[in-house]
């Protein structure tokens, strides 16, 4: 496994930190809070269980700051933390959802994208309906207010292990080795929560942008 190395600024900062520097740890939450807030909320049912979790989430990084070792990014660290205390809190408010919704690994048989979207023998189809090129839509329509919105309700409403592939992957940028190691996923586990995450998102935007009757 690749080691991210720290780099000089963000050393300095972990060394201010660790000497108790107020106006390092509000750097730090200035540069971070709303990230984990938006992490969090994708783990928990409300937004008030959202704050509580980012605010456990500061509390570990003040008292544990001594021992981060500095193997990783301070974000990836953070982030880390956010992760294990929202599975919690996400598994005691939800203790009551059954299994088969919370798990967000889909049946192997069970296709991402609809069947009728293709046309011709079952796995060597071709486009009956092809996905919408968004590129050929005007920019403001794309990223309209209206548009971010749906995308993020949409990310929402996904199973949770696939919630949380696409808002680490695609609203946090997160690389692929660093979701895996943070939510704990094999490389294909994740390309298929991945992948099946967004082929929802997609068919929610081609409705909304009148891609599809």
């Amino acid at each position: 496994m690749t080691v991210s190395v720290p780099s000089v600024d963000e050393s300095s900062l972990v060394d201010k930190l660790r000497t108790g520097d107020s106006a390092a740890f509000r750097q730090l939450v200035t540069t971070h809070q709303q990230s984990l807030r938006r992490l969090a909320r994708t783990f928990v049912p409300s937004d008030a269980v959202a704050d509580e979790v980012v605010q456990e989430t500061w509390l570990a990084v003040i008292h544990g700051i001594d021992r981060f070792e500095q193997r990783s990014t301070l974000k990836t660290w953070i982030t880390r933390i956010l992760v294990n205390i929202a599975r919690t809190k996400g598994a005691n408010e939800r203790r009551t959802v059954p299994m088969a919704t919370v798990d967000g690994s889909a049946s192997p048989g069970e296709p991402a994208v609809s069947p009728d979207r293709f046309t011709g023998p079952p796995g060597h189809g071709v486009w009956a309906q092809p996905p919408a090129r968004w590129s050929d839509l005007p920019e403001e329509t794309a990223m309209s207010n209206a548009t971010i919105s749906l995308v993020l309700e949409t990310v929402n409403r996904l199973p949770e292990q696939q919630r949380w592939v696409v808002m680490l992957r695609d609203v946090e940028d997160w690389s692929s080795r660093d979701v895996c190691d943070i939510l704990g996923l094999t490389e294909a586990n994740q390309r298929v929560l991945l992948h099946r995450g967004r082929s929802t998102v997609r068919s929610t935007l081609e409705q909304h942008l009148g891609a599809r009757s």
